[in-house]
């Protein structure tokens, strides 16, 4: 699954002139998050308006939910799954979204506890996960509510150790692929596979990013592999 993760927006990623998604970040003048959880507002680009990076609230509220209480939320969609659940296949024909991030985060089991691991792209550039979208409104006040979730796949080599599941993350290539509602779901699936573990890297990332209320830059700190802090 992928329950935590970062969207920061480094000079790297700002001198890049080829990243579409750090310019329509800059465009939103969004605030850095280093600790990104479900429920709150994040970054998104859909499909409708791919010229643009919009805030929706992390897990997934369907529009006929009875009221925005609905208590399955869904934070993640198995990309295996997709096209088995009516209420998330009847987003893939319609409702798709990049979701920007620069590293997310899974928690290895030990013997000496739980411990957070962070994953991100060798290069430490932006990328986006694909993601699925919808739009739930009130019927007493008219008010609606964009909410998101992530797509996730099996693990690749450098995940697996840590966790059976990893985001699906997309290439630039892949990104207009997959905002594009008109290509079929053969080729959809073939989109959603895990990413080559030999483009990423991974560290063991500070306790910080345990409490949600650390958002911070030293949430994304390193420490080292022997450190014996848990």
């Amino acid at each position: 699954m992928c329950g935590r993760y970062s969207v920061t927006i480094t000079v790297k990623d700002k001198n890049n002139k080829a990243s579409r998604i750090a310019r329509l970040l800059e465009k939103l003048k969004m605030d850095s998050y280093y600790n990104a959880a479900p429920s709150q507002l994040l970054p998104v680009v859909t499909g409708d308006e791919p010229e643009k990076a919009q805030l929706f609230s992390w897990g997934l509220l369907p529009h006929w939910a009875k009221d925005n209480n609905y208590r399955n939320k869904a934070v993640n969609a198995r990309a295996e799954t997709l096209l088995d659940k009516p209420s998330f296949r009847e987003l893939i024909n319609r409702r798709r979204c990049l979701v920007p991030a620069d590293g997310f985060y899974e928690w290895r089991k030990t013997a000496g506890g739980k411990i957070p691991y962070r994953f991100l792209l060798k290069s430490e550039e932006l990328f986006t996960f694909a993601g699925l979208w919808d739009e739930w409104t009130d019927t007493e006040t008219g008010e609606a509510q964009q909410t998101f979730t992530i797509i996730t796949t099996e693990a690749n080599e450098l995940v697996k150790p840590t966790h059976n599941r990893m985001p699906v993350i997309l290439t630039p290539e892949k990104e207009e692929a997959w905002l594009d509602v008109t290509k079929s779901n053969n080729l959809l699936q073939e989109l959603l596979q895990p990413f080559p573990a030999e483009e990423m890297k991974s560290y063991v990332d500070s306790p910080l990013v345990y409490s949600i209320a650390n958002s911070t830059p030293a949430v994304l700190a390193q420490v080292p592999e022997q450190g014996s802090l848990f």
